[in-house]
């Protein structure tokens, strides 16, 4: 882990924040590529009403647009939380170098919490993990966005 790394999970959170604005669940992914920031994107599952509207979709399909090549040779992928088996697997068919990850994801992540995709030799990519970076910061926000969810269904419930 860099200062870099640090720097650009920030730019990360602050995405992840710009979704939470949105009503969406708070994860942003930004791609870096000689240390240029290429991409940041934010979940829209739900502005889009796309289930494949994640944060690290979003982001390379707009870094690929951008480099005007679907190969991400070299680029370094930051993400607020655990990628699931789809977002790893667009990493991976990119050929994203790099992935730096805040928060694990116990219920759906594919980097070693549920799956770990990354590490299956039969496939034809490596894709470098790094955890932890502002962990506590990216759950933090995870947490407090799910616990205004659940007390706003309680107020309007009843419960």
């Amino acid at each position: 882990m860099t200062d870099n790394d640090r720097e650009y999970m920030r730019m990360a959170l602050d995405q992840a924040v710009l979704a939470q604005a949105l009503g969406e669940v708070p994860i942003g992914a930004v791609v870096v590529l000689d240390g240029r920031v290429v991409a940041q994107a934010h979940n829209l599952r739900e502005a889009w009403q796309d289930p494949t509207a994640h944060a690290e979709v979003v982001a390379i399909r707009d870094a690929a647009n951008r480099l005007g090549t679907w190969r991400l040779t070299g680029a370094t992928l930051y993400v607020t939380l655990e990628p699931c088996s789809m977002c790893v697997g667009a990493m991976i068919l990119a050929r994203v170098d790099r992935l730096v990850l805040g928060a694990m994801d116990p219920k759906a992540g594919a980097c070693g919490s549920v799956f770990n995709i990354p590490e299956e030799r039969r496939l034809n990519h490596r894709l470098e993990v790094c955890g932890g970076v502002l962990e506590r910061e990216s759950q933090e926000l995870l947490q407090a966005f799910f616990k205004r969810l659940r007390d706003d269904v309680g107020e309007r419930t009843g419960l």
